[in-house]
């Protein structure tokens, strides 16, 4: 048998090609990125792009399934080549070891991607990587905050009007409200409420706090972002 055979035992030989097909760029290979981009390559996306400027870092081990102390150091992206390429050799992956922001941001985005996944955890380019997508009709999904929650039944997939009970969607949502976006963005949100003992508020770069994460979380996060993107790929409706 074949590594997809039953994949397409399930989903069908033509939702199966058109994931084959698919070209889908993956923004951020921390907890929630790389575990969605690993579940795309499982699930035969053909044609990826992942995007991280970051290396391993030892606080990373807690949770990002690429990270462990022998690669503390080492590129994200150069990690996760190697790991994907080693789940199916005849990906087309591209890696862009850079820090999405301004005008980069916009040239990355748009390129004709299929699917965009946002698993960027800094505010600014995470903003604009929604503005950009939005505004140019480019289907993608956002991941939320999963810092300080435990509980993974509480984690949804809604558009992002109806979130609640996190801060990151709270904060967006009025920025994206000045640009005269409401709805119509897809998110990956927890509904559980934030330990606040587990966040120190801090100002850096375009970070306001630094959240305690255990180690399933960002990895449903992620997991929960791919299904969005293959579902929507596919042509399999999403249920709220």
């Amino acid at each position: 048998m074949g590594w997809l055979d039953r994949t397409e035992l399930l989903l069908g030989e033509d939702k199966l090609k058109k994931l084959k097909n698919a070209r889908v760029l993956v923004c951020g290979l921390g907890g929630v990125g790389g575990a969605a981009a690993e579940q795309l390559v499982r699930a035969g996306t053909g044609n990826i792009c992942i995007v991280d400027a970051d290396v391993v870092s030892e606080t990373n081990i807690n949770r990002q399934i690429i990270a462990t102390h022998k690669n503390i150091g080492s590129p994200k992206t150069l990690e996760f080549r190697e790991r994907l390429l080693a789940i199916n050799p005849d990906l087309n992956l591209t890696e862009k070891n850079i820090y999405l922001r301004d005008e980069l941001l916009e040239e990355t985005l748009l390129q004709g991607w299929d699917f965009v996944i946002d698993a960027i955890d800094t505010f600014s380019p995470k903003l604009n990587l929604m503005r950009i997508c939005y505004q140019n009709k480019i289907p993608f999904v956002s991941s939320m905050g999963a810092g300080g929650k435990t509980d993974p039944q509480a984690i949804k997939i809604a558009d992002m009007s109806k979130s609640y009970n996190c801060g990151l969607a709270r904060m967006l949502r009025k920025k994206l409200h000045r640009l005269g976006i409401y709805q119509g963005i897809d998110v990956v949100y927890s509904q559980e409420k934030a330990d606040k003992d587990a966040i120190i508020e801090e100002e850096s770069a375009n970070k306001k706090s630094n959240s305690g994460t255990i180690s399933y979380m960002p990895v449903i996060f992620g997991c929960m972002c791919a299904s969005v993107a293959i579902r929507k790929i596919a042509g399999i409706n999403i249920s709220e």
